[in-house]
């Protein structure tokens, strides 16, 4: 730099040593202020700031990457004395800055507005700028009551700006920044009314597919209240059935009462010495028989009989129509289980923005409304279909009186009614799987063309009883012929004539309850076998 210009005064009062000299106590500590700075950028202490020194400083004192920033302390001067920087100060903008000046740019360029009421009442011009530039503790913490080390920092580095290197410029308004904010503006304003609009129809989709998804839950507790009902009405068919085998158990202790009681006044009479005894003994045997074939008429006219083989067909009827069922029930339930897996996706789904976004662009929730309508019609379906299958074999049961859906299975019918068909002289039917229900089907159709065997008598009792009965009313009849023959006859003749029928008709009789018995015993083996079989 160039040697100073001022005139040589006393280096005791070093304001006079200065050009231009101080001429205030606030220019005195300003240039105190000048002179300390001016020894922090003075490195190598040989009395002026070189360029290398100004760039260092600014880097590492004042954190700042701008570099050019030398350019405007040095111009042309590449070593700068105290006095040359007391000059360029006294000659800056900053210097002459008023109290407003100063406000302003704590304000806006400081951004520290909470100081303006210390520095309104300390009265901070340009010319206070270099003792806070300078970092004088006492000034700052007692005067301008700085005491937040980090705004002491900020003021310093602001201050150190504005001294060195004159005021603040503010950079060249970028208007294509304010363009691309308000575009970046009205896209995010578009994209959350977007959102906004998407997030509201996909909530009416989901409350659609929820309430779809409600009824079918509900349409499925309704075929499981269904389904438990019949297995009541089963339940309650299988009480009935014993009840009625009981019943026809006791009819038959009834029927084997009256007859040993026939059989008891029989031998009575027979060994009776009177013949008037032998009378009354006859006629009481005569009124036990009719009452037991009057309770006999009155049993089978109350009581329906049916065919063993159309019970059968009914029976393999039944199942066919239930392996169909089952098949349409298990279609039904497994869309239902699909339709709930795609909700409970959805459901996840809308737990993200994104995933909401894509929920309603995609064509998921119309698919899934379409699945859940579906397995809601097969459920509703597969409902009245067992609804509808209940009554009418509920009906069917009540009309024949006898059990339909309580029956051995398909297998064993199946097998049963095709060597049934074979021992009554049917056509062979070819014998199909019973797990194939094709050939099943074309076998029962094979089977309702053919035309039907004559089966045995459809009554409660077996002809064998109905026999035994007549049997014992026509010998009745004969032995009244008999004892009346006997009276007019003479003993002799009497005891002759009455002795062989008498033993014919015994012996008849016994071999006749014999057979009855072992008839009764057999039916009797089969039923009980038959409901263990069950």
């Amino acid at each position: 730099g160039g040697p100073s210009s001022g005139p040589a005064q006393s280096p005791s009062n070093p304001c006079m040593v200065v050009f231009p000299p101080c001429m205030s106590e606030a220019d005195r500590y300003s240039l105190e202020a000048l002179r300390s700075i001016h020894q922090m950028m003075d490195d190598d202490q040989d009395g002026g700031i070189e360029v290398e020194e100004s760039v260092e400083f600014i880097i590492e004192d004042m954190k700042q990457q701008q570099t050019n920033k030398h350019n405007h302390l040095h111009r042309e001067d590449q070593h700068i004395t105290v006095e040359e920087l007391w000059r360029g100060w006294k000659s800056s903008e900053v210097h002459n800055w008023t109290q407003e000046d100063v406000l302003r740019w704590l304000k806006e360029f400081v951004e520290l507005p909470q100081y303006e009421r210390n520095f309104k009442d300390f009265k901070v011009n340009g010319n206070t700028l270099p003792r806070i530039a300078a970092n004088e503790p006492s000034f700052l913490s007692m005067q301008l009551r700085v005491q937040d080390q980090r705004d002491k920092q900020k003021l310093n580095i602001k201050a150190l700006d504005v001294v060195l290197f004159g005021p603040p410029t503010r950079p060249p308004h970028n208007y294509m920044k304010d363009l691309l904010l308000i575009v970046s503006v009205v896209m995010g304003v578009g994209g959350c009314w977007f959102a906004q609009v998407q997030n509201k129809t996909s909530k009416v989709h989901i409350s659609k597919m929820m309430k779809d998804l409600e009824s079918l839950q509900r349409a499925e507790q309704s075929l499981i209240d269904l389904q438990e009902q019949l297995e009541r009405a089963q339940e309650e068919k299988r009480n009935v059935a014993e009840e009625k085998q009981n019943l026809e158990e006791k009819m038959r202790d009834e029927i084997m009462g009256a007859q040993e009681e026939a059989y008891r006044l029989h031998e009575l009479r027979q060994g009776a010495v009177c013949e008037l005894s032998r009378l009354r003994y006859a006629e009481e045997e005569l009124e036990q028989v009719r009452g037991a074939l009057k309770q006999a008429e009155k049993d089978m006219q109350a009581s329906w009989t049916f065919s063993e083989a159309l019970q059968l067909w009914l029976q393999l009827t039944h199942e066919v129509e239930v392996q169909y069922y089952n098949v349409k029930k298990q279609s039904a339930e497994l869309q239902l289980a699909t339709a709930k897996e795609e909700a409970e996706r959805i459901k996840k789904k809308r737990s993200s923005l994104l995933g909401t976004l894509h929920v309603a662009h995609s064509s998921s929730l119309d698919q899934v409304d379409h699945k859940i309508l579906t397995a809601k019609n097969a459920l509703s379906e597969v409902t009245a279909c067992l609804r509808e299958r209940l009554h009418r074999w509920q009906k069917i049961e009540l009309l024949c009186g006898f059990p339909v859906i309580r029956n051995p299975g398909l297998a064993n019918l199946t097998a049963q009614l095709y060597s049934d068909s074979v021992s009554l002289g049917l056509p062979r039917v070819p014998q199909a799987s019973c797990s194939c229900h094709s050939s099943i089907h074309g076998s029962i159709e094979d089977l309702f063309e053919e035309s039907a065997p004559p089966f045995l008598p459809q009554n409660g009792f077996s002809t064998h009883h109905y026999l035994s009965f007549q049997f014992l009313l026509d010998r009745d009849s004969q032995e009244r012929f008999s004892d009346s023959e006997c009276i007019a006859a003479p003993p002799h003749k009497q005891l002759f004539q009455s002795s062989t029928p008498d033993v014919t008709a015994r012996k008849l009789y016994l071999d006749e309850t014999e057979l009855h018995r072992d008839e009764v015993a057999k039916s009797l083996n089969k039923e009980s076998e038959a409901v263990v079989e069950s």
